[in-house]
């Protein structure tokens, strides 16, 4: 239930957001990791994984989709079908178990990686607001790149464009995220410089988000 207006300075009204729901993928190979589980690795002392569900504390449900992992109690986790069918399967999968979750319906899901390090729960705000009217919104990091697993959408117009492409075995994301309506948005900067894109593909990017990790903390 959508809360009533507020107004920030003097003249500025702030929008309120809707509910929203949270669906991250934490599975896949990573094969460029030696196929170690990428959502299970710490940064800053800290699992990818829990790092990416701290950005979205208020969100309900929230469902993770991969491999049997530790998570929060409210967490629903479920496998894609077949294991390791791919984004769009794991995507599928995660919409079906939303679905059965949701204690109240829900018009918007946060659709996320599980090796996103710096998420925060003021990026995900700055997407849901500027989703709406739209079927979503996603990051767009410094080269122009969209970062379709760092995103809000709205949660009926993803579903018909995961249906609209048939069986989701090995469909590429882009595939279903390309038919939908989506604003483009520009991180909010961050104190330590993170960037809330950077995601833990490959060695050299665990040793970043570990600076960055370092920096944050002062260290």
């Amino acid at each position: 239930m959508a809360s009533s207006s507020r107004r920030s300075g003097p003249n500025r009204t702030v929008k309120p957001v809707d509910p929203y729901g949270a669906l991250v993928l934490a599975g896949g190979s990573a094969r460029r990791l030696g196929g170690v589980h990428k959502p299970g690795l710490l940064v800053g002392g800290v699992r990818l994984l829990d790092r990416v569900l701290a950005a979205v504390p208020d969100a309900a449900p929230r469902v993770v989709v991969g491999p049997p992992q530790p998570t929060p109690p409210d967490v629903r986790m479920v496998r894609e079908e077949p294991p390791g069918g791919g984004p769009v399967a794991a995507l599928s999968a995660g919409l079906t178990a939303l679905g059965d979750a949701a204690q109240q319906p829900i018009s918007r899901l946060a659709l996320l990686a599980g090796d996103l390090p710096f998420l925060s729960p003021a990026v995900i705000t700055a997407l849901r607001r500027g989703a709406d009217g739209r079927d979503g919104a996603v990051l767009v990091d410094p080269d122009g790149r969209d970062q379709y697993l760092a995103g809000v959408y709205r949660l009926e117009a993803l579903a018909d464009a995961v249906a609209s492409v048939g069986p989701p075995t090995g469909v590429p994301l882009r595939r279903v995220v390309t038919r939908l309506d989506l604003a483009r948005i520009a991180a909010p900067d961050r104190p330590d410089g993170a960037p809330p894109w950077l995601d833990c593909d490959d060695a050299d990017d665990v040793r970043a988000a570990e600076a960055f990790a370092r920096r944050a903390s002062g260290q």
